[in-house]
């Protein structure tokens, strides 16, 4: 605003102008006071320098990428119907990228989970109409996760290791195993549930080689082990139905029947 002031005897009038018409033409500069325009600046050459680090990071990732991380690539794009060269740019872009060579290692990290889901994503206020919903800033992504940082309600697509091996460009496809189940409106018991009886059992009951153990289906332990695995998804069936509240107890209104209780006789009677 700018403010003329007229000295009219003894008052002091004010006359104020809208900023529009007093900076008509002018620059940046002429307007905004030098510590907020460096600000500005300082600003948006931070923003610059942050790209180019993530550009750097991203590169020097790509740089590393080997047999190894195609196999987990090639499994995620397949799984989750994204293309190769769009499930290699997410996974350097990842933050969480260590977690791959943490699993490639010597005894390193048995298990590594990725997310395929809908994730809120950052919009500015600027950007936003007050009559927009929020279901419009979701958005699918892949990402790494530990597994207990984020809400599952997507695909789970996951890789395990069951020794202590160095994970090798060779040994890759030995050592590692690939495998994902869903997680339907956000039922995690549903997803698991169908994983084990409609893909895992079936595949160990067709299985004919258990290496050392000869007799394959017909050994006993094997036989138990089939009969344990079959018993747990009956039970996580169970919970997940009185979970979703499929089994029902009738409110009784006990007043019916202790409201005329007088004596020992009366309860015995009653019990």
């Amino acid at each position: 605003t700018e403010r003329k002031y007229h000295r009219h005897g003894e008052s002091l009038k004010t006359r104020s102008t809208e900023l529009g018409s007093a900076v008509t033409g002018s620059s940046l500069t002429t307007v905004l006071p030098a510590s907020v325009f460096k600000s500005i600046v300082l600003s948006s050459e931070s923003r610059k320098e942050l790209a180019k680090q993530a550009k750097i990071t991203k590169e020097k990732r790509r740089a590393q990428i080997d047999g190894r991380h195609r196999y987990l690539i090639s499994r995620l794009a397949d799984g989750i119907d994204l293309s190769e060269q769009q499930v290699e740019e997410i996974i350097i872009s990842d933050d969480k990228f260590q977690l791959i060579e943490q699993f490639f290692a010597p005894s390193g990290l048995k298990k590594l989970l990725f997310f395929y889901q809908d994730v809120l994503q950052e919009k500015s206020n600027t950007s936003l109409r007050q009559d927009e919903s929020t279901n419009n800033l979701l958005q699918k992504n892949l990402f790494i996760t530990l597994g207990s940082t984020e809400d599952f309600t997507g695909t789970c697509a996951f890789f395990l290791r069951t020794s202590d091996e160095v994970v090798t460009a060779s040994n890759v496809s030995q050592e590692v195993t690939f495998g994902m189940f869903d997680c339907p409106d956000g039922n995690i018991l549903q997803g698991l549930e169908f994983f084990l009886s409609q893909i895992m059992i079936p595949t160990l009951k067709s299985q004919q080689n258990w290496g050392a153990v000869e007799e394959g289906l017909k050994n006993s332990q094997i036989q138990e082990f089939l009969y344990a695995v079959d018993k747990f998804v009956s039970t996580l069936s169970s919970s997940r139905q009185n979970i979703e509240d499929k089994i029902q107890l009738t409110e009784v209104d006990i007043d019916i029947y202790v409201r005329n209780l007088k004596n020992p006789s009366d309860y015995i009677t009653a019990g």
